[in-house]
């Protein structure tokens, strides 16, 4: 690992947070990370923008060519053209070096940054960017209370941000350290969700446990079609998958669905700031279990979720559902109050053929009884579930609870499960506990292989599974190792006794001496 790089990261994270914090004031962490985050989004497509007219009008031949430079006129030509290409189009007058410029002595400062979102967006009407860039800056309201009492006031922290932000050593396109503007994003979710409790939290899943999802689901492959998260949050799941492959090695792209709709805007910046193309995502808003979005995209070889945990749907009181070819092979539809098996029975019906799912589930659809024990009869006997794997406790945001993963695949070559107990694989970080780089290799190692290992690894007949009421607890077949002493009752007893015969003579003698010093008082 470059240790210099790692510094200079960990100096540009601790920079960000305190940024943050200091401009925040009085708003509240979780609302404000929407100013911090939408002004990083900013920069980016700004410098993103320039690099990409700068480089192309200098590779044929104007090697003094700078776009942030020309007049908003002038810079018309390239309109078209740019939109299809990268999607939105922002002129000279409005990127952001050249606002930050000007900030100070705007007195409408807020008018003119709403003005320059609104152009930006409607760069992509009626073009194939539309819905990728339509409302992402919705949640930045520059002309908010929040932001101050008055315009001025307001006006004051926008110039801060805007130079905050601009200050910010993120690197350039040609250092190739661009990622450095994705991996503060992600910083900033983790820090905002850490400190928002469930309120945020319940949208960021751990890098670490993204990590583990996206290696389980690409296990032996370099490249996959395309990935997909049916409650994908603020995506920091499916962008694992351009991390550990390459972003051009998922072919088709990312694919996901997130029903709240600041998380959905949060989600499409992410993948702009991770320098992912409008036509490489395909990001939707909407109920993925009562109007899923992507019944044209599936199947897909790589899925990767976590989902809500035990939350209200529709399930039998809506009759159309026991007949949705999603639901119906099990026969029964998910408890009303706990939907977590219908995310997988959806997520199991959009997987291909060769492809793997690896889903972060509560303990409690392993072993509950009633419509969740039929399905996952339906599950075992159809030989779906490829592993079980028990998480420690206490690695997510929001919730203590140890939560476990698991694997689907429609191809396997053993008519079995694999039980991974991986629940003291863990360090404590901060206030949570975290999988180290040592823990997801061990897990992966123990995954792939599929063989028994003493109180850490099983793998067992799915015939077993049905004797055990297709109980899917990972408990029930990895017994945990009794690291309590073992006592000998004889000898234990003689030494007791000792201590009672010496306990005895010593009373005996704290009684003289206090019977001594009490005569002695009496003379």
């Amino acid at each position: 690992m470059d240790t210099k790089k790692e510094q200079e990261r960990a100096n540009l994270h601790s920079t960000i947070w305190k940024i943050a914090n200091d401009l925040r004031g009085s708003v509240d962490g979780w609302d404000f990370k929407q100013y911090v985050l939408g002004m990083l989004f900013y920069r980016f497509i700004s410098e993103n923008l320039t690099s990409y007219i700068d480089q192309g009008e200098r590779a044929a031949g104007a090697a003094d060519f700078s776009y942030a430079s020309l007049s908003d006129d002038a810079a018309e030509f390239g309109r078209l053209d740019t939109v299809k290409e990268k999607g939105f189009y922002i002129l000279p007058s409005q990127l952001f070096e050249n606002v930050r410029k000007r900030a100070k002595a705007e007195d409408n400062l807020n008018e003119l940054l709403s003005g320059i979102f609104r152009d930006i967006e409607s760069s992509a009407k009626g073009a194939e960017s539309e819905n990728d860039i339509k409302g992402l800056f919705d949640d930045l309201d520059v002309n908010s209370n929040k932001l101050g009492p008055t315009v001025a006031k307001r006006n004051e922290r926008l110039v801060k941000l805007l130079d905050a932000i601009g200050e910010l050593r993120l690197g350039t396109y040609s250092d190739n350290t661009i990622d450095a503007f994705g991996d503060a994003y992600e910083y900033l979710m983790a820090m905002y969700a850490s400190n928002a409790g469930k309120s945020g939290g319940e949208y960021f899943t751990p890098q670490e446990v993204s990590e583990l999802l996206a290696r389980i689901t690409v296990v032996g492959k370099t490249e996959v079609n395309k990935v997909y998260d049916p409650a994908c949050g603020s995506g920091s799941l499916l962008l694992k998958f351009a991390k550990i492959l390459g972003k051009d090695n998922v072919r088709q792209g990312f694919f996901g669905q997130e029903i709240n709709l600041t998380t959905y805007n949060l989600c499409r910046i992410n993948m702009y700031l991770h320098d992912i193309n409008y036509e490489k995502f395909n990001i939707a808003h909407g109920d993925t279990l009562s109007d899923p979005f992507h019944w044209d995209d599936q199947p897909f070889d790589a899925i990767v979720s976590n989902p809500p945990y035990s939350i209200n749907w529709e399930g039998d009181a809506n009759p159309v559902l026991i007949n949705d070819p999603r639901f119906s092979p099990a026969g029964v539809l998910a408890p009303k109050s706990k939907a977590d098996l219908a995310f997988t029975m959806h997520i199991l019906s959009w997987l291909s053929t060769s492809g793997t799912a690896a889903i972060v589930e509560f303990p409690g659809v392993l072993y509950r009884g009633g419509a969740e024990a039929k399905i996952r009869k339906y599950l075992v006997d159809n030989n779906y579930v490829d592993a079980i794997i028990q998480l420690p406790a206490d690695l997510f945001f929001g919730t203590s609870i140890a939560t476990c993963i698991v694997v689907l695949k429609k191809s396997k070559k053993d008519n079995a499960t694999l039980f991974i107990d991986a629940s003291a694989e863990f360090v404590r970080g901060g206030n949570k506990n975290k999988l180290g780089d040592d823990k997801i290799a061990k897990i992966l190692e123990a995954y792939t292989e599929r063989k028994d290992s003493d109180h850490f690894v099983r793998l067992v007949p799915n015939s077993e599974v049905a004797e055990n009421d297709y109980n899917l607890a990972v408990s029930s077949y990895v017994q945990q190792e009794d690291t309590s002493e073992v006592v000998d009752i004889t000898t234990l007893n003689a030494q007791i006794t000792k201590i009672v015969a010496r306990q005895s003579v010593l009373r005996n003698q704290i009684d003289a001496i206090i019977a001594d010093i009490e005569g002695g008082r009496h003379e």
